[in-house]
């Protein structure tokens, strides 16, 4: 609030007034935050049982029945609303499709880089693709699947080695949520027969992402 507003209310209003007035909009948008980083909490737990779930239903579990008795379960990083960050997106038109490394290298699938965002996280600012799967583009229920594909400097330690993925959907505007905490290993990471794509090298990033799922 500018210095002649301010001036203005305490003329008007008088400055006992005007401090009522601060107090009160000082404790609706603290109630406002607390609420929102609740929901967001809310949200992340949601995400980490759903997983949990699924491969632990023997009817949705990605495992095949011989890595099933030695399955130790999901784990996650403590849930850290840090690594909540809104980022600006860049559509990248005319892109065309390229041969994604997969974890069998004998599999070539088609991706092509939809566009990248860019967001400040921990104080720093940084860049990351966003690819999607020519296969899925063919789906009616999958057309509008984004992902981002990303290593940092847990994997290959705390988290998987060949990367972690975040699911998007097509923005309808250019920013967009991005949520660490949901940041997931791919079903190559837990058991074997499976083909996924590792994240090309422009979209390491240089930092602990100590969020999302875990070993």
């Amino acid at each position: 609030m500018c210095f002649i507003c301010i001036k203005e209310i305490c003329n008007s209003t008088g400055m006992k007034n005007f401090i009522l007035l601060c107090f009160s909009l000082f404790f609706i948008c603290a109630c406002n935050n607390d609420a929102r980083k609740e929901a967001l909490a809310n949200d992340i737990q949601q995400f980490q049982q759903a997983l949990m779930h699924e491969y632990l239903d023997s009817a949705t579990t990605p495992l095949l029945p011989a890595d099933r008795a030695g399955f130790k379960g999901i784990h996650f990083f403590p849930i850290n609303l840090d690594y909540v960050v809104t980022a600006h997106f860049t559509r990248t038109a005319d892109e065309t499709a390229f041969k994604m490394a997969m974890s069998n290298k004998n599999d070539e699938q088609e991706y092509v880089k939809y566009g990248y965002v860019q967001f400040m996280l921990l104080g720093k600012p940084y860049k990351l693709s966003v690819y999607q799967s020519v296969r899925l583009l063919q789906s009616e229920q999958y057309k509008n699947y984004l992902a981002i594909l990303f290593k940092d400097a847990t994997s290959g330690h705390e988290t998987y080695g060949g990367g972690r993925y975040i699911d998007l959907q097509v923005p309808g505007s250019d920013t967009l949520t991005i949520n660490f905490n949901k940041a997931y290993q791919p079903y190559c990471a837990y058991t074997e027969g499976y083909s996924c794509p590792i994240p090309p090298a422009e979209n390491y990033l240089p930092i602990r992402i100590e969020a999302g799922v875990k070993f």
